[in-house]
């Protein structure tokens, strides 16, 4: 089994094929909480102003239907599920409503925890990120799945920001981490995160003494015992974690990514259930913070999203966190043949690809309102404190002369100095000859660039590029221009 990777694709198809039994030490997924929401991927223009493109990378679409139908058939006849399981699931969609959101979501999940089961080694943990809307409902279905003897905590990450400021009910300042383990026998070490005892003397009742040493203690009776705790040691963490949430202003640390969870939380979870070089699992890894912990703290990792928009911004976090890294990804396309597949299998999906192999910021939601023309936007700036957007758009098959007719009343419409036309197959002579039309645009840098350009995903897999002006990286974050043979570029 290969570590170190990132898959692209649906989670339930990748550890089926991908992911032999017993094979994982600490499984953590934060998956959609709410499934009337879309889970969307927002990002900022490089001004730092909220983007008004809102990218359904992960639509929340877990709707009952025929995926829904068809997942409540294969766990009532899987050879994994226990009876105890399959009794339950033909009881839980009546009893939340059958055929309602709330039951499609439970169902999908019920599917995905049972294989996730099977990949947890005997001594593994599994953390379940969710929050109230149904944690309750997903309760239920970690003690049938893991068995109520391998609940270990509820526990409640409070955060002091956010929460807003409601006026009918109390503030909403904590989410839920469900903790099970998969057997009895499992790996544990609580001291790893623990905090230092406190001095107060309040804090903890009873009297402080001084051993023969000089240190402070506190002897505490319980069950008839008396333990000895000395306040300079670290103790075992109650289940109530005081963790800050990423400040929107974080420059560090906070990417364009709204379920984007603190590195201080993940740290406390891996530290405390695995040592060096365990296998960490994240199977809705999102912006992969849980990856990026794992391998700080020199454990191995298997990320899985079904997105190429999260795909492309964990890779970029991973390179940047540690330069030279060596990961593999899989279910990304490689080659021409695979860029074909991609497009034949999702053309949304295939769309933000090509966007982000050129680093371009996707734009739009696809699936809504009427086709702008625009796919995404490079972002590049040839006059102080003057950022300008290349429009990109493309194409996965069926290409022609109009194509680019649209494109150039496109930027004319938007004015936008640079289009760029991406496509699978090779343009037609009356495509080049209809891009060559529209001319050059005059950069106040002393250059012209031509103002439609097309290239092929060959020519990009071969190392070609736009020609635009110094560009800026779609995730921005306050990194200094770099001189890069011969052009200024902001590096990702």
């Amino acid at each position: 089994m290969d570590t170190n990777v990132l898959y692209y694709g649906d989670n339930l198809e990748i550890l089926r094929k991908y992911i032999p039994d017993e094979s994982i030490d600490l499984i953590y997924l934060d998956p959609p909480f709410n499934s009337k929401a879309t889970y969307n991927v927002l990002f900022k223009e490089p001004t730092g102003k909220p983007s008004q493109a809102q990218i359904s990378a992960f639509e929340d679409t877990w709707h009952w239907g025929l995926e829904a139908e068809r997942a409540l058939q294969e766990i009532a006849a899987s050879p994994i599920a226990s009876a105890e399981v399959k009794e339950f699931m033909s009881v839980l969609p009546k009893l939340v409503g059958k055929r309602t959101d709330m039951a499609a979501y439970l169902t999908m999940m019920c599917i995905r925890l049972i294989e996730l089961r099977r990949v947890l080694k005997d001594t593994g943990s599994i953390y379940l990120h969710c929050d109230p809307t149904a944690s309750h409902y997903l309760k239920l279905l970690m003690d049938t799945i893991f068995g109520t003897a391998n609940f270990r905590n509820e526990i409640i990450w409070y955060f002091t920001s956010g929460g807003g400021r409601p006026t009918r009910w109390f503030s909403k300042k904590h989410q839920i981490l469900l903790y099970y383990t998969k057997s009895d026998d499992y790996y544990y070490y609580g001291l790893a995160v623990g905090d230092k005892r406190t001095t107060d003397e309040g804090t903890f009742g009873g009297y402080f003494r001084t051993d023969q040493d000089g240190r402070r203690y506190q002897e505490v009776r319980a069950a008839g015992r008396i333990y000895k705790y000395y306040v300079d040691e670290p103790k075992n963490p109650d289940d109530v974690w005081t963790v800050k949430n990423i400040p929107q202003r974080d420059l560090t640390e906070r990417l364009p990514y709204p379920t984007q969870k603190p590195e201080a939380l993940l740290e406390r979870i891996i530290k405390a259930n695995s040592r060096k070089k365990m296998i960490i699992l994240d199977p809705f890894c999102g912006c992969g913070t849980a990856l990026v912990v794992a391998h700080r703290l020199e454990r191995k990792w298997i990320g899985i999203d079904i997105t190429h928009l999260a795909i492309s911004t964990m890779k970029w976090r991973l390179e940047e966190a540690f330069p030279g890294i060596e990961y593999k990804v899989i279910g990304e396309p490689k080659d021409l043949a695979g860029a074909v597949e991609l497009a034949n299998q999702n053309k949304y999906q295939f769309q933000w690809w090509a966007v982000s192999l050129i680093g371009g910021q996707p734009y739009g939601d696809k699936k809504k309102g009427a086709d702008t023309g625009i796919d995404g936007y490079l972002y590049y700036m040839d006059e102080k404190d003057k950022i300008k957007k290349a429009i990109i758009s493309v194409k996965g098959g069926g290409t022609s002369v109009k194509d680019i007719r649209d494109l150039g009343h496109v930027i004319d419409r938007e004015k936008s100095d640079i289009g760029i036309f991406i496509l699978l197959e090779k343009p037609t002579r009356p495509m080049i000859e209809e891009a060559a039309m529209k001319g050059f645009y005059h950069s106040p840098l002393g250059k012209d660039y031509p103002r439609i350009q097309i290239i092929t995903i060959e020519e990009i897999f071969q190392g070609k590029s736009p020609d635009i002006p110094p560009w800026i990286a779609p995730i921005t974050k306050p990194v200094p221009l770099k001189r890069v043979e011969g052009k200024t570029k902001r590096l990702l």
